[in-house]
């Protein structure tokens, strides 16, 4: 791997801000970008955050690129100015959970169409891909697995979040909303590759989308050992009614697929080249990235027609079991209707019956009854019902 040049950072002047109070007392002195953090702080008297958002605070990273290495870390307006002065520089923003005002701050220093900026707002998106001038919005969605000991009727297998990228010339803005896990890995392992990094935005396009569908893999990893379990437990003795908790694995699977499905046609695009904004080169990479999509919507729809197979199971297995027990209660009905049948005639009172005064009548009246239901008990037994 390329050593890094050392390059010196500029000094950025601190802003001098008013002094303002606070209900709790303390007083906002200033604001302070952090380098190690890469970010704008409000800084209280006593050191502490002030609890007011600014755009600065949605601000995870940003820095500035140039053949390849990382030139600088500064505020997103100087970092594109940064950009622009360095020959084959670009500048990569990321920010979590921004509002409204915070994007539009963004959005004014990069140019960004309004109704994409309403779109990585509002989260929510379906995967796409929008051209807006020399602009490329791609929505994704990530999957993470949700950790649990035993699937029931209403445990979480996966949770989703979105990724909202502006990809430009020379810059790339990344939106990261609800669990969408955090890029820094994939920043540190484009780093380390100089290579990619050169290709400019487009490789960090690429870096995030294989992160995704890697992702994608792992999730689909652990969602198979949930469908394998389901499939252990619907046929194994003495299991209930597991509808439920197929429903449920059911439902899952339906949201992983919602964030999967659709991410087909913008990597086709973007396969494509997404209309001259990607090079030829970067089209193959993510190629590979749409062979790796297609490997999971065949193990998701594989999945998918196991559990639909598991239900129909289960619910055939329920009315299997349904049908035995009215056999059960049926054949003991009969045998009970014997001494019953017995009973009420003799149970009539009338003077003159037969065998009311014969001493053997009585054991005989017994013994009549126990053989019937015997042979009653004997047929059901061969025929299966008991």
């Amino acid at each position: 791997m390329t050593n890094r040049p050392s390059i010196r950072r500029p000094s950025i002047p601190r802003p001098a801000l008013p002094r303002r109070s606070s209900g709790s007392g303390r007083r906002t002195v200033g604001r302070q970008w952090l380098r190690g953090g890469g970010r704008w702080h409000s800084l209280a008297e006593d050191g502490e955050s002030a609890p007011q958002r600014s755009t600065a605070d949605v601000v995870v990273d940003c820095a500035v690129y140039e053949d390849g290495c990382r030139a600088a870390s500064m505020p997103p307006e100087q970092a594109l100015r940064e950009a622009r002065r360095r020959k084959g520089g670009f500048a990569w923003i990321g920010l979590h959970q921004p509002e409204a005002e915070h994007l539009a701050e963004i959005a004014e220093v990069f140019g960004l169409h309004p109704l994409a900026v309403e779109d990585a707002v509002q989260a929510h998106q379906r995967p796409k891909l929008e051209r807006y001038g020399d602009t490329l919005f791609l929505v994704l969605k990530t999957i993470v697995f949700v950790e649990h000991e035993k699937l029931t009727a209403t445990s979480e297998v996966v949770d989703t979040g979105e990724l909202m990228i502006f990809l430009g010339p020379d810059f790339v803005v990344v939106v990261r909303h609800g669990s969408a896990p955090g890029l820094a890995k994939v920043r540190r392992a484009l780093e380390c590759r100089p290579d990619m990094l050169a290709h400019g935005p487009s490789a960090v396009l690429h870096a995030i989308a294989d992160q995704v569908v890697d992702d994608y893999l792992d999730v689909a990893d652990a969602v198979e050992l949930d469908v394998d379990q389901m499939e252990s437990d619907v046929f194994s003795a003495g299991h209930g009614d597991d509808a439920a908790r197929i429903y449920q694995l059911k439902r899952e699977l339906i949201e992983f697929k919602h964030a999967v499905y659709p991410m087909a046609r913008p990597l086709e695009r973007l396969t494509d080249g997404a209309e001259g904004l990607v090079s030829a080169e970067m089209g193959r990479y993510f190629r590979d990235v749409s062979d790796h999509l297609s490997h999971v919507r065949e193990r998701l729809m594989a999945a998918g027609e196991l559990v639909d197979g598991l239900l129909a199971a289960n619910l055939s297995q329920l009315a299997v079991q349904q049908n035995v027990d009215m056999r059960r209660i049926s054949a003991g009905a009969a045998i009970l209707a014997i001494p019953t049948m017995i009973a009420g005639f003799y149970g009539m009172n009338f003077q003159h019956m037969p065998e009311l005064r014969w001493t053997f009548g009585y054991p005989l009246m017994l013994g009549v009854t126990a053989t019937l239901s015997a042979l009653c008990y004997r047929a059901f037994r061969r025929v299966g019902w008991l």
